[in-house]
């Protein structure tokens, strides 16, 4: 069978793609930059597809002779318009499924309650019009409605994660108290892939979840039994509205309000499956639905053991830039300001590169910590992401990343390191970090020209740029506001970058 998958840079199509691989699909990952994928182990077993899920002649040519197409794609984040951005891709693509002959179409949405359609929050609304645009397409369909998703990376799981571990006793919304039934991603991944065989006469909605219904609370004392951690005290209130909730968790933890409050929205609702007919046409393994306590745990394991494939943040940030860089060919010109640093490093090149790949994160930045807290402190204030996304490995990059508040744009191992930045900016970023080859007539961190004796075995140029193409005057305003504290800022990461190169060198030879 050909299986299509869209939303493939995302937590779940991310994750998707290889159990279809294992289960013997040829699959055609479509996304609006392909290059994205770049680093993922599937890539080279894959067919990339450059397309927008908004844009009908793209999709319809996408979707050709598709057995299933996997609809994984949604606006969280997006902002007040996301619904109509929703629905707009949704008709798209329901019409570009019916008009190249899709024989299936997988949707996961959202496990919502039985309540008047003027009660959901807007997050599951939006997910069930989308459910009923697709299932009125003509094209049978199979939607999986899932509640809270728990796996290592998934933004459900990092908002509890981070909520437990950082707050010994909190005050919290009552909807701490409500039921609901989440879902292991291993399972989530069963019933998509099983649902590809599902009959063309059956094309409807199906309930999916796991074996336990709790509270929100009970699964948080969970998380810390399972992370060792001491009987957390939480204490609901009334007073906590939803939109206060949603600052409260983009403060506390790394899931940015833009997409907390969605997600806070929802837990309003007791979300509890009314029914397990999928188990019809998708049997429970031998071994059974993976429960909360195991599904903590295997989340946790991951993350301890650095193989969490894909997380929440993988899919861009709305809104983030995606213009060119003023290197490419199509570079449309404009004001453009440089900080280019070059530093001899005394160590060999793979030494330099394995601090530079292990940059951000819990590693931190080289250089005034400070001054960097502050400044994802003010993106966070600003709605956007801040630092604390951090990084998906702590020792290994891959093309699409997140960094902290940067992406990775590229990558060229033992080379080059280009990061895009996501935060909030009134103008276009860009940090390159590369190891160079000695040559004569670079300079230094501090201007000056580089010995030409420098150059020899064992010696290395950590070269530094840093690149703002600003837009307006507050762009013009904010880059001459920040450049007196670019010397502090990226002259310390280059001397500090070269010093633990030079440190990890010393104790290598020793």
């Amino acid at each position: 069978m050909r299986a299509v998958v869209t939303g493939v840079t995302g937590y779940v199509g991310g994750r998707l793609v290889p159990e279809l691989l294992d289960a013997g699909f040829t699959v055609r990952a479509v996304s609006r930059n392909p290059a994205r994928l770049d680093g993922r182990e599937w890539v080279d077993d894959v067919e990339r597809v450059a397309a927008d899920v908004g844009d009908l002649d793209a999709v319809r040519a996408a979707l050709e002779g598709a057995d299933v197409a996997y609809y994984l794609v949604h606006s969280l984040g997006t902002g007040r318009t996301f619904e109509a951005v929703d629905r707009r891709n949704a008709l798209t693509f329901a019409r570009a499924a019916r008009e190249s002959g899709v024989g299936r179409i997988v949707y996961l949405g959202g496990l919502y309650p039985d309540v008047p359609e003027g009660d959901l929050s807007a997050h599951l609304a939006s997910r069930k019009e989308v459910e009923e645009i697709l299932l009125a397409s003509g094209v049978p369909t199979a939607v999986l409605r899932a509640a809270v998703i728990l796996g290592s990376g998934s933004a459900s799981f990092e908002m509890m994660r981070y909520l437990t571990e950082r707050l010994p006793a909190m005050t919290t919304p009552r909807w701490v108290d409500n039921r609901l039934q989440p879902i292991a991603i291993r399972d989530v991944l069963r019933y998509l892939v099983g649902a590809a065989s599902i009959p063309s006469e059956e094309s409807r909605g199906f309930d999916i979840g796991g074996p336990d219904v709790l509270t929100y609370r009970e699964m948080m004392h969970r998380y810390a039994r399972a992370a060792g951690l001491r009987r957390r005290l939480v204490v609901g209130v009334p007073v906590l509205t939803p939109g206060l909730s949603s600052l409260w968790v983009g403060l506390v933890t790394p899931v940015p309000s833009a997409i907390a409050r969605p997600l806070v929205d929802s837990l309003q609702h007791e979300v509890v499956c009314r029914e397990d007919d999928v188990r019809r046409f998708v049997p429970d393994p031998p071994e059974g639905l993976v429960g909360v306590d195991d599904a903590i745990e295997l989340a946790l394991a991951r993350i301890h053991d650095g193989e969490v494939t894909t997380r929440w943040s993988s899919a861009s940030v709305p809104g983030a830039p995606s213009d060119p860089l003023p290197t490419d060919p199509d570079w449309a010109g404009g004001s453009l300001y440089v900080d280019e640093r070059r530093t001899v490093v005394e160590a060999p090149r793979e030494v330099l590169w394995q601090v530079i790949e292990e940059i951000g994160g819990q590693g931190g930045w080289y250089s005034w910590s400070l001054a960097w807290q502050a400044r994802g402190l003010l993106d966070r204030l600003a709605g956007g992401p801040g630092l604390r996304r951090g990084r998906r490995d702590e020792h290994r990059l891959r093309v699409d990343d997140v960094l902290d508040f940067w992406r990775v744009e590229a990558i060229e191992p033992g080379e080059r390191l280009l990061l895009r930045a996501e935060m909030r900016l009134p103008g276009l970023a860009w940090l390159e970090l590369r190891v160079d080859e000695a040559a004569a007539e670079v300079t230094d961190d501090d201007g000056g020209p580089v010995p030409e004796d420098a150059t020899g075995p064992g010696r290395t140029y950590f070269a530094q740029r840093a690149l703002f193409h600003p837009h307006g005057l507050a762009g013009q305003a904010y880059w001459w506001s920040v450049a007196p504290f670019h010397g502090i800022i990226f002259g310390s990461m280059q001397r500090n970058v070269a010093q633990e190169a030079e440190r990890l060198a010393g104790r290598s030879a020793s």
